[in-house]
């Protein structure tokens, strides 16, 4: 197999190694990173930008507190989200031709982590059985979650659908094949 290279930015992460050095990425680097999903720049919208992408789409959303507020955990805001989220709520619409309805977002509350709602890798979705008979009949089962219990299953593209007790938590590593 022929060896190519392809120039990368200088400290750019690949599977948690810096490449430093040289700045230059090859076929066998490439080969030998991992297949998990590792932390790098992404793309924020605001909450406006992203409710007229998601709402382009057909997607919808409810607040409980009626309001968008990232500070207020009643509220469903869209502040700050990855624009790879929103490309993925898109996707999942698509894909499924199910009616969708987020139920939250990026507003404070939810359990911290690097892919967590805060920081823009999260949605979470109304359960209905069209949605979940999606869900479970496409994607794989890889088990319940460590803490909660919560049923996964994994997408062809590596995003993680979690059945919590009220809703399907999305953790969007990319944007689902947009």
């Amino acid at each position: 197999m022929a060896v190519t290279s392809t120039r990368i930015r200088l400290g750019a992460l690949l599977g948690g190694a810096v490449l430093a050095t040289t700045g230059v990425l090859t076929a066998q680097s490439a080969a030998a990173a991992p297949s998990t999903p590792t932390a790098a720049a992404v793309t924020k919208l605001s909450h406006s930008d992203a409710a007229n992408r998601l709402r382009g789409a057909g997607v919808s959303w409810t607040s409980s507190g009626g309001c968008s507020d990232r500070n207020t955990p009643t509220c469903t805001s869209f502040e700050q989200i990855n624009l790879t989220t929103v490309q993925g709520a898109i996707t999942l619409k698509g894909a499924t031709g199910c009616a969708l309805t987020i139920t939250g977002g990026t507003e404070t509350g939810h359990a911290s982590g690097t892919y967590s709602h805060w920081n823009g890798y999260k949605l979470d979705f109304s359960p209905t059985s069209c949605l979940s008979n999606y869900i479970t009949g496409t994607f794989t089962n890889i088990g319940p979650r460590p803490g909660d219990g919560a049923q996964q299953y994994k997408s062809g593209s590596g995003n993680v659908y979690a059945r919590e007790s009220n809703h399907w938590d999305v953790t969007y590593y990319n944007c689902g094949g947009c």
